[in-house]
């Protein structure tokens, strides 16, 4: 996501040597990524939204992150048992 924003940013730049506003709405696009996408992103990875997030902040945090996984794991392995074999039996 911080890649296409980047992207999309150099392009205002760019187009920004024609006329200043595109120069205006490229700030525009960096401030509310710094503002407002950085926090959603992180806040995601540590309260659970993708496991290959940031490591977590505190010990509890991980604790929690981990016991949350196993719970997950146990729960797919009783309601698909089939399914958990065949992923073992792979790895």
């Amino acid at each position: 996501m911080g890649t296409i924003l980047i992207a999309g940013t150099v392009v205002l730049v760019l187009l920004g040597f024609g006329n200043h506003v595109w120069w205006l709405a490229a700030a525009g696009v960096l401030l509310v990524y710094l503002q407002y996408g950085r926090d959603a992103s992180s806040s995601t990875s540590s309260g659970g939204g993708g496991s290959s997030g940031s490591a977590p902040a505190t010990y509890q945090a991980y604790r929690k992150r981990r016991d949350q996984q196993a719970k997950w794991e146990r729960r797919y392995r009783r309601e698909r048992p089939l399914q958990a074999r065949r992923q073992e039996r792979n790895q």
